[in-house]
């Protein structure tokens, strides 16, 4: 088939053109979903089937009155409307500059303000209009009024989410702020669709939604900052209701941080509202809970050390680096300071997990504020280092290996003489590898921020640990995790016997 349709092109373009535009006056031919398909290719710029320009003049006009046409017919199956709106707007982007297809304007308007255009067609015009946005805002009429009508329609949440997507790119496109802020009243509508399409339980729409008001947090902040704190509300009861999917929850995480990275657009946006910076961070700590004591974990003979830890337990944590380093440490440690006795103190071993973690992720953007609090913050991690479940002994060992490299070197000239000792005695715990390893590992990120003379008096103690280790664990043939031993021990020692 594919030959085929390559030596049509080549040899009869026109005809191939115009059956295939023909085909899709039929929606339910068997052959329409692939004469969408094909189609697109041939009039899509960035296509290497592209043949639009060596169409005959009256070709051109048929093909670009059946895709109209086509686009309105009843009966549009929504998989077929979809690649038929991204062929008319792929032929519009090469068309439109040259202002070569004057009949689009008009029938994306009446498509979209007629009151008899059933919602199908409302949608598949909403989201070509999305797509040319750039070419069409400026001299499309009625827009704000069509916009809210779109967002505010009776009866169809998909059309609605795409009013939001129009809404969205419409704003982006348009050149100063003044003209974006005529559409600043349409935030409460855009935000009402979002609402209605999680409580109809369409959370695929409600994704869709949530990722463009991420693109929009990100590249234009400032439109947001009028209704910033009812539009952040929003999104946290969206991240706070348990009963939606991880994925919806995750991309209203993401809106929050997103504002909060847009410092140079937006400076200080969010550092005005530490109540819901507040909300934010407890929620993305909720997140870290979901991992799980993986058998694994402890067998200490897989490459990666993230045995149990969920898709939410890793996004959390990225979150919790990338908003502390957004806001820093006199917005976050406070908030911080709030949540972290409850969970380091909780009987449950994964709120401790989690407390630790906490703290590894947020050191960076906190650097300067917690290095002005080492003995409180290293003392709370070196108490879990007797904790009786080994994934939170792992878990403070962590924090002290992150706290080295960020909080360094204050904290190894200060506090070196509770530090390496506490690490030294964690690799003695022989029934957990995985712990040992770990605590190597962070005796190496100590001492990359450390004075030799500070170190001269551990050496032996620690090497002396080391080399027993590896040939203590050389036969059971754990080697892959002990590989840093080797690495540590020809840190301190200068030249490692060959002993694996």
């Amino acid at each position: 088939a594919e030959r085929t349709f390559h030596a049509l092109r080549a040899s009869h373009p026109d005809p191939l053109a115009l059956r295939l535009a023909h085909l899709l006056l039929s929606p339910t031919h068997p052959a329409a979903p692939m004469a969408a398909v094909l189609l697109r290719r041939l009039i899509s710029p960035g296509s290497q089937a592209f043949v639009y320009p060596a169409l005959a003049p009256a070709t051109q006009s048929s093909l670009r009155a059946l895709l109209l046409s086509a686009a309105s017919s009843p009966g549009l199956s929504r998989s077929i409307s979809k690649k038929l709106s991204d062929a008319v707007a792929e032929l519009a982007t090469y068309l439109l500059p040259s202002g070569s297809w004057p009949d689009l304007l008009t029938f994306l308007y009446k498509s979209v303000a007629s009151a008899s255009s059933p919602p199908a067609l409302q949608e598949s015009a909403l989201n070509t209009l999305a797509r040319l946005a750039s070419h069409l805002a400026a001299g499309f009429p009625d827009l704000h009024a069509l916009l809210l009508a779109a967002l505010s329609h009776p009866s169809s949440t998909d059309v609605r989410v795409a009013g939001l997507n129009a809404a969205i790119s419409v704003i982006q496109s348009l050149p100063s702020a003044a003209d974006r802020d005529r559409f600043q009243d349409l935030l409460p509508a855009m935000m009402r669709a979002l609402a209605e399409s999680l409580n109809c339980g369409n959370e695929g729409s409600a994704q869709e939604a949530l990722e463009m008001m991420i693109e929009l947090a990100g590249l234009e902040p400032r439109f947001l900052r009028r209704q910033l704190p009812d539009v952040v509300a929003s999104m946290l009861q969206i991240a706070e209701a348990p009963g939606l999917e991880d994925g919806t929850r995750h991309l209203a995480v993401e809106f929050v941080v997103t504002l909060a990275e847009a410092r140079e657009r937006a400076p200080g946006m969010m550092r005005r509202l530490p109540r819901y910076v507040g909300r934010l961070f407890a929620v993305v700590m909720t997140m870290l809970l979901d991992v799980q004591d993986e058998p694994a974990w402890y067998a200490a003979v897989s490459e990666e050390e993230d045995a149990g830890e969920t898709g939410s337990f890793v996004f959390a944590q990225e979150c919790l680096d990338r908003l502390a380093i957004a806001v820093g440490g006199n917005t976050i440690l406070p908030v911080a300071a709030e949540l972290l006795p409850s969970y380091i103190g909780a009987e449950e071993w994964k709120r401790r997990h989690a407390a630790l973690m906490t703290i590894s992720q947020i050191a960076e953007g906190c650097a300067k504020v917690m290095t002005k609090n080492l003995d409180q913050v290293v003392g709370m991690v070196l108490n879990s280092f007797n904790d009786p479940h080994p994934r939170v002994r792992w878990a403070a060992i962590n924090a002290v290996g992150q706290l080295s490299t960020d909080l360094g070197p204050e904290l190894q000239n200060k506090l070196h003489h509770v530090v390496l000792p506490a690490l030294a005695s964690a690799m003695d715990d022989s029934e957990n590898p995985r712990v040992q390893a770990h605590a190597a590992s962070a005796i190496l990120n100590f001492s990359e921020n450390c004075r030799p003379e500070i170190l001269t008096p551990y050496l032996d103690v620690i090497v002396g640990k080391l080399l027993l280790l590896l040939q203590v664990w050389k036969p059971n043939g754990a080697r892959r995790c002990f590989d840093r031993f080797s690495v540590s021990c020809r840190f301190f020692a200068g030249t490692l016997p060959k002993v694996l």
